[in-house]
């Protein structure tokens, strides 16, 4: 490795010494998660009873003799397995980009000599040069400094820059975020100055090894509709069993034939079991994700669509979310008035000279984004005019300090034999420097409280001259003359304020939590429409909190200040003590573990860090805050989507169940359905469901009602009531038609052709009306779902094929019927919803009277 000499007291440590820290630490890197390997994965799938009802749907249609279903529904167990993958990786992925994050190269003394190493080499008590530009590569103390300052927005996610002091014996522990800390933290950047510093810690006892430590500890919970999917599918299972073995049993005390009766039994399991259930559910997330990604949302966990739809709380960080991340000059004042900086707008010439000694006072390529800020400034309104000095030569630099926070450039320039030096700083540095007088002091310091009550940061610019001679040691020795104020921010993006509005009227609350001041935080807030912006909780107040008094004063609080990365996890974690639904968006790592402790996690796509990705559910592909508006929206519709198709799916086994059960009581009654009929309504239920359904259109009212409730199952007992209800219906229609047949003397085939048609109308009549349960079966027809046409086009195309090819004749022991007949049980079928569509209006009567 490279070396050279470093003439310096500190001598650092010897190798010897290094190798005996490696091998008590070990390396300065967060440590790769272990993955379970794709066995341990199946046997975790293996006990879900989802899985199970794939292989005994996809067992018995093998049984049966229909390869082609029975293959397609064991093929779903690796998808399942696929997607549990998947989500296993997701840990090992978020923290091994912590891992590459924290593992820079770094510049240490050791054995007096200075040397670049690997930044997973860094022991503790190693000495590390920093300088302009370097990745810090642990937590270390500053023992020496010249103008330091370090971009923590990794940690803190402020977009400014702090400053650093030199660490004092009396110093006692520090926590990321605010100036004259003399401490640096691994993964920040030094944006600005050098320093030397001794490493305190690495790898996991860093503030970035924390974060990894909160994010291995946090345990994702699985969503209360698979939860309740799954209860809902082992109850339905041992149901259809139980029957199943019963319906065995009867058929061959009452007639006699083993054989039937088992085809009986499995024809009635068949008809309970509803195996569209996990196809339905894999089938509507993975296309809702791939719509939300058309909305520039892209979902990292397809589960996550479901549980968006009930959101009741929205986190949201303010730097790079509700604002551009992008500091700009927004005010300036002259000593006698201010102005207002609008982009594309007026720059009058009492202000031209605040940018143009701002300017001198900076770097020329700087890494601060204040800097950066007010050079922007005046490349926009002072370009090619006298007021910019590139032909101007930098002689010397005086940096900030301890003393006096403000830093001076002396130039020289070509045309004139005097010298000109900037100098910006903290206000009161720069009102020191220019020695004013108490009354003027008192003039400018109102001006500040006005740029600091609207959330501004403000910085103070001075000019001095100096005739040829030799530059002084300290800046207090120039003349200086006060030039300005500058007030920068950090502006809020356009639509958010919108965007805030839509979340409240579709019932949902919006909390910052930022690392900023509470002044700015409260102005933020204000300007954005968060409720209630005048209360606030900061970090230190919320270190001293209990759990139970934060959950208290969560319920009205909704902006959070000065906020370190554990107490984000803290604030998420009280909200869902609360019985809150908590959507969390963030972009950097220190959002990482309360984006994955949240029930949805939303990172930025564009400026988020991986870890931040990594860690979330879904992510924003444009970082515009107004998407998670549409991205809600779209959750919501798929979770009413999701539960018309899953009432469509009880209402129509219940008829099926029904048919199946009811003649196998009976020695004399014949029977309706065999397997063979319930393969060809499955031809119709599945598309039905995860076609139409997925297809349909949002409610009016999707965005203006309420969240679900938290404690409300989602498909409840309620709804399961009325779409058995649904399906009673269609089996009392249904069985009057087929004893009507029994009564006028048909013969077994010729009842069975009849029933069968009354219930495949029924169907159709079934899934067109619960496409909305809010517009009646009129408005809904003239709808457009173009699904529709080819489901229902579908059905009775074949229904009318079987009806007249002599060979589907006989494979579905029907006989051929006549025309004005078929009409009849059409029209029976149809009739089969018309209570249910004077539900719907009755409901809707209802709720425009109250």
């Amino acid at each position: 490795m490279p070396a050279t000499s470093f003439d310096n007291t500190m001598k650092g440590l010897t190798q010897k010494e290094v190798s005996e820290k490696l091998a008590k630490e070990g390396f300065n890197e967060l440590p790769s998660s272990k993955p379970k390997n794709v066995f341990q994965i199946a046997v975790g799938v293996v006990r879900e009873p989802m899985f199970l009802l794939l292989v005994a749907c996809g067992t018995l249609y093998l049984f049966l003799g229909d390869i082609q279903e029975g293959i397609m529904l064991l093929g779903f167990v690796f998808v399942v397995m696929g997607i549990e993958f998947y989500q296993e990786k997701k840990t090992e992925k978020a923290l091994d980009a912590l891992k590459d994050l924290a593992s820079p190269r770094a510049l240490v003394i050791r054995d007096g000599e200075t040397i670049r190493i690997p930044g997973r080499e860094v022991v503790t008590g190693d000495y590390v040069v920093l300088q302009e530009g370097d990745r810090v590569p642990a937590d270390a103390l500053v023992l020496s400094s010249n103008n330091l300052l370090a971009d923590e927005s990794l940690l803190t996610g402020e977009s400014v820059s702090v400053r650093k002091r030199e660490w004092k014996e009396s110093d006692k522990s520090f926590t990321p975020g605010g100036d004259d800390i003399p401490v640096v933290y691994s993964g920040s950047m030094i944006v600005q100055g050098n320093g030397i510093v001794k490493v305190t810690a690495t790898a996991m006892q860093t503030e970035i090894g924390k974060i990894g430590k909160a994010l291995e500890s946090v345990k994702e919970e699985p969503t209360r509709l698979k939860l309740e999917m799954g209860t809902l599918v082992k109850r339905l299972a041992i149901i259809g069993i139980t029957l199943c073995v019963l319906v065995i049993a009867i058929y061959i005390l009452t007639r006699g034939d083993l054989l039937k009766g088992f085809l009986a039994g499995i024809t009635l399991a068949m008809a309970m079991l509803p195996e569209e259930f996990p196809v339905v559910l894999t089938i509507f997330l993975a296309v809702g994700a791939w719509r939300m990604s058309k909305k520039n949302v892209l979902t990292r966990k397809p589960a996550a669509v479901e549980t968006l739809g009930s959101a009741t709380v929205l986190c949201t960080d303010k730097t790079g979310t509700l604002t551009q991340n992008k500091m700009t000059v927004t005010r300036l004042y002259n000593g006698t008035d201010s102005h207002t900086v609008i982009p594309g707008g007026t720059f009058p010439d009492p202000f031209h000279e605040i940018i143009e000694f701002g300017i001198l006072s900076s770097q020329a390529n700087p890494f601060d984004p204040m800097e950066r800020a007010i050079i922007n400034t005046g490349d926009q309104f002072l370009k090619d005019t006298e007021h910019i000095h590139t032909d101007w030569v930098m002689e010397k630099e005086y940096p900030l300090s301890g003393d006096l926070l403000a830093m001076s450039r002396v130039f020289s320039n070509s045309g004139s034999k005097e010298k000109v030096i900037a100098t910006k700083g903290a206000p009161e540095a720069i009102f020191d420097l220019c020695h004013l007088n108490k009354q003027t002091v008192a003039v400018y310091e109102k001006a500040i409280a006005g740029m600091a009550s609207e959330g501004l940061r403000v910085l103070g610019v001075a000019r001095a001259e100096l005739t040829p001679g030799d530059l002084p040691e300290i800046q207090h020795d120039f003349d200086f003359d006060f030039v300005g104020l500058i007030g920068l921010s950090d502006p809020v993006r356009e639509n958010v304020p919108a965007a805030v509005a839509e979340c409240y009227k579709a019932g949902i609350r919006v909390i910052m939590i930022t690392g900023d001041y509470p002044v700015t935080a409260t102005n933020i807030g204000r300007g954005i429409g968060i409720r209630n912006p005048e209360l606030c909780i900061t970090g230190p107040e919320l270190q001293e909190m209990t759990e139970d008094k934060l959950c208290e004063r969560i319920r009205d609080v909704n902006i959070f200040a000065r906020v370190v990365p554990e107490q984000k996890l803290k604030i998420v974690n009280a909200l869902k003590r609360n019985k809150e639904i908590v959507a969390m968006t963030g972009d950097g790592v220190n959002d990482a573990p309360a984006l994955k402790a949240s029930n949805i996690g939303i990172a930025m796509g564009e400026k988020g860090t991986d870890v931040a990705r990594e860690a979330s559910s879904l992510v924003l592909m444009d970082d515009n805050f107004a998407s998670i508006v549409g991205a809600i929206k779209m959750g919501r519709r798929i979770f009413d989507n999701l539960q018309k198709a899953l009432a469509y799916i009880f209402a129509i086994h219940v008829p099926i169940a029904g048919l199946s059960l009811i003649p196998v009581l009976f020695a004399d009654l014949p029977l309706i359905l065999w397997p063979v009929h319930i393969v060809f309504l499955e031809l119709i239920i599945d598309p039905a469901c995860s076609i139409i359904f997925e297809a349909e259109k949002e409610e009016k009212n999707v965005m203006s009602r309420p969240p679900k409730d938290i404690d409300e199952p989602f498909f409840g007992a309620k709804k399961i009531l009325l779409s058995c209800t649904q399906g009673i219906g269609i089996l009392l229609i249904s069985l009057l038609v087929y004893f009507t047949g029994i009564k006028m003397g048909y013969t077994e085939n010729a009842v069975r052709t009849l029933t069968f048609v009354t219930l495949i109308a029924s169907n159709i009549a079934v899934i067109l009306s619960n496409r909305s349960w809010t517009n009646n079966i009129f408005r809904i027809l003239i709808t457009p779902n173009k699904a529709v046409k080819w489901v229902v086009g579908g059905a009775i195309f074949f229904l009318l094929l079987i009806l007249n090819v002599p060979f589907l004749l006989d494979l579905f022991q029907f006989e051929k019927i006549r025309f004005i007949e078929i009409l009849i049980c059409a029209f029976a079928g149809l009739f089969s919803i018309t209570w249910f569509e004077i539900y719907k209006l009755v409901k809707k009567n209802r709720n425009s009277v109250i």
